[in-house]
């Protein structure tokens, strides 16, 4: 059953669409959680590092980044 009204939730073209950019997204997670390892080791050694904490916050970012990525191309095709 194929929705097309104005609370269409159903998007498998922008899916499709968006996983090659998905994929990208999900090397780049994978460089965010061995930034975030790292921040992490750093901060237990030296706790007053304030370039630390951006640090992990850049890794969660980039670790958060396919779930953005696939969000944003399946809202940006119309059903």
């Amino acid at each position: 059953m194929c929705c097309c009204g104005d609370d269409c939730q159903c998007r498998p073209l922008g899916f499709l669409l968006g996983l090659p950019f998905a994929f990208v997204a999900l090397l780049l997670s994978i460089v965010g959680v061995v930034i975030w390892i790292v921040g992490i080791i750093l901060s237990c050694i030296c706790p007053c590092c304030i370039c630390v904490t951006v640090l992990v916050e850049l890794a969660l970012g980039l670790i958060k980044a396919p779930f953005s990525v696939m969000k944003w191309f399946t809202e940006q095709i119309p059903c």
